[in-house]
């Protein structure tokens, strides 16, 4: 597959992003990134979507930032901007790691809800090798995901792990032990999530990325228990419960 644009498409309750530049690793380049944003816009402005999963061709997942834009950038706010967008979408979001995951594409993972991992994951953050400070927003989500202690070690020691320590550390919060039992993984995960119901997923998300940021508004949550609590999905909810089906939640 020659090298392209990431995709996006969208079916029913799933959006599928898909990096496709497999002879680069999936490098990031200036369009890319446009891409990228555009896509993420169109999502959150569709309210069917409720999940989003992240792929990609090739062997590897994503190699970062382009050194050549990169260079001409210099302080990634384009790159941060997209993580950034990433990780505030409304729908919840899958990334399926079936290969490298280097530099800035750390945080790209990072950025992710549930992050999927084969047997051939691996991830390097190697700025210090070459003199790249890094930008706010992949602090933030070091530690708040990791630690300290374990974004020191990735950070500035560049210390490089296999897909077990991937999963141990918290880089990945699922383990698979073939691509195949990957890709069953992810798609089942993906089902399972767009049967929740939106209103509630949506807001706890939110508040949960504002915990892991020091940022969590108690009025916000009260505002959110009140809405989620009136809505026709929570009297759906309870009728489900009481008629031992599965409910079909509208967002609503």
């Amino acid at each position: 597959m020659s090298g392209i644009p990431p995709s996006l498409e969208i079916s029913g309750t799933l959006a599928t992003v898909r990096l496709q530049r497999p002879d680069k690793a999936n490098r990031l380049e200036e369009a890319d990134l446009t891409a990228l944003l555009e896509h993420f816009a169109r999502i959150e402005a569709d309210l069917r979507v409720r999940v989003v999963l992240l792929r990609s061709s090739g062997r590897h997942f994503c190699a970062g930032y382009s050194f050549d834009d990169l260079a001409a950038a210099g302080d990634g706010g384009r790159f941060e901007a997209v993580a950034d967008a990433l990780e505030n979408l409304r729908p919840l979001t899958v990334a399926e790691v079936q290969g490298g995951v280097f530099g800035g594409a750390t945080d790209i993972l990072l950025a992710c809800d549930f992050r999927l991992g084969g047997p051939a994951a691996e991830m390097l953050m190697p700025a210090a090798r070459f003199g790249l400070h890094l930008y706010a927003g992949l602090f933030e989500r070091y530690v708040s995901r990791l630690g300290l202690n374990a974004a020191k070690r990735l950070i500035l020691a560049c210390e490089k792990l296999d897909a077990r320590s991937m999963l141990e550390t918290g880089l990945l919060t699922h383990g698979y032990d073939s691509p195949e039992r990957l890709a069953e993984g992810s798609e089942a995960l993906a089902a399972n999530l767009a049967a929740l119901a939106p209103l509630a997923v949506a807001g706890m998300k939110r508040h949960l990325n504002a915990v892991a940021r020091g940022t969590l508004e108690r009025t916000a949550v009260e505002a959110d228990v009140r809405r989620c609590t009136a809505s026709a999905d929570f009297q759906e909810g309870l009728r489900a419960l009481r008629e031992k089906r599965p409910p079909q939640f509208e967002g609503s």
